[in-house]
């Protein structure tokens, strides 16, 4: 007959009785009589006590398991106030399933050296309270998208033209042909299939050569994106708050003990639940960087990380700073009718300095404003023909925008780096484990 084993959680709510579990060993300690495991699996860690009286035979096996090392225990579950979450395992069974010796993580280990045995510190609480979180924000963007009418819709990774910026751009060898890049967006391969789906969605990876070091910026990342026909600005907006919102719900509702283990203070995120978002012009902006931190910028120039950082300092909610200047943001924007100089491109700035998490606009479909952006950022519009295709047969309203979902983990799970936001982090330094 085959052993029946509970989830420790699910051992933890039965909350007494005989049960079988099994994991692996997050802590251990002893003596000469008693040997304390603290077992973990997915969902929990529970403490259990093995006598030596019951596995004298056996002791010796016993005494020298080691952290990590994989077991199934089979016990009484009594409550205790005193074990790490109230509940303790008196073992009367065990079986050693995995050994493990000398794991070679351990406390005060330097970021550097986690991040080469990242492939084991994704064994820690805290990385697997995020991973849940993650899994949950997956599920919670395509629920929402679905649930507004969307259909799920999937652009090539291997493109010839670029979206969002040529620096940015990891070029691949391709068989005998140049000029294939990696997928910085899904966009440009996106906006052709509103003519026929009209409401698209994806979650997909993407790419941006940045040499950039900061805590804010992954070569590879994840990219839930949006676009649809017969939109306008205010509805690009629209959806970025609902989905926010919705996405941050999901979690709240079940993973408080998960975002209690990373140590985040939840009350600092139930306000993007409660209240809308604020909404700022990128003119505004810079008049309260000036009136608030004494930043001079000179209108034009596009809005670093330091003052994307300062700004949401003062609100605790997300910001949605609108009408960039036209030349610092990408071709396909559409410009504001009640100001040329502007475009109807909007950013999402999370709230406690965590800055960019939505980009999107109302896209121009103008054949000949398209073209003429093209040129005016050193583009040749013959290499987009057949996206100029979309503004010849048939040109719509319409607009997107794309979503990090690392920048997404890391604000919801307040973390310092977006590194910590994703299993495998890629960066301009590393590129293994």
């Amino acid at each position: 007959m085959t052993q029946h084993f509970l989830s420790i959680q699910q051992a933890i709510q039965q909350g007494q009785g005989t049960v079988s579990i099994r994991g692996w060993v997050h802590r251990e300690r002893g003596s000469n009589k008693l040997k304390f495991i603290t077992l973990r699996d997915s969902t929990n860690i529970i403490q259990c006590v093995l006598d030596r009286k019951d596995f004298e035979p056996r002791w010796d096996e016993v005494d020298h398991v080691q952290v990590e090392a994989c077991m199934t225990l089979t016990g009484e579950l009594k409550k205790d106030e005193r074990a790490p979450t109230g509940y303790e395992l008196h073992v009367k069974d065990y079986t050693l399933i995995g050994k493990s010796e000398n794991f070679p993580i351990s406390k005060d280990q330097s970021i550097e050296f986690l991040a080469d045995n990242r492939h084991l510190w994704l064994r820690s609480r805290k990385m697997t309270a995020m991973l849940k979180i993650r899994s949950t924000i997956f599920g919670a963007i395509d629920e929402y998208f679905k649930g507004q009418g969307f259909y799920e819709y999937h652009s090539p990774i291997f493109q010839a033209v670029q979206c969002e910026g040529g620096s940015e751009l990891f070029e691949v060898k391709y068989f005998d042909k140049k000029d294939v890049f990696l997928s910085q967006s899904w966009q440009l391969y996106a906006e052709p299939a509103i003519f026929a789906l009209e409401k698209i969605y994806t979650i997909a990876p993407s790419f941006r050569a940045e040499p950039s070091k900061t805590s804010r910026h992954l070569t590879e990342y994840w990219h839930a994106e949006m676009e649809m026909a017969w939109s306008t600005f205010a509805d690009i907006q629209m959806h970025g708050e609902a989905l926010l919102k919705h996405v941050l719900k999901r979690v709240l509702e079940k993973h408080r003990p998960d975002l209690e283990i990373m140590g985040r203070d939840v009350t600092k995120l139930e306000p993007a639940l409660a209240k809308p978002f604020v909404r700022i012009t990128y003119t505004d902006a810079l008049k309260i960087l000036k009136e608030k931190f004494n930043m001079n910028i000179e209108w034009g120039k596009d809005l670093r990380t330091i003052e994307e950082e300062n700004l949401t300092t003062l609100y605790d909610v997300p910001v949605i700073c609108t009408n960039y200047p036209k030349k610092v943001k990408a071709f396909y924007m559409k410009e504001d009718p009640h100001d040329p100089r502007t475009v109807q491109g909007c950013d999402f700035l999370a709230p406690e300095g965590h800055g960019e998490i939505i980009g999107g606009s109302q896209r121009e479909e103008d054949l000949e404003k398209v073209k003429e952006r093209l040129i005016a950022q050193g583009e040749d519009p013959t290499q987009y023909e057949f996206y100029l295709d979309t503004r010849r047969y048939g040109s719509v309203p319409h607009g997107g925008f794309g979503m990090g979902v690392e920048r997404i983990v890391r604000w919801i799970c307040g973390l310092e780096s977006i590194k910590d936001a994703i299993a495998f982090p890629r960066t301009v330094e590393r590129y293994k484990p």
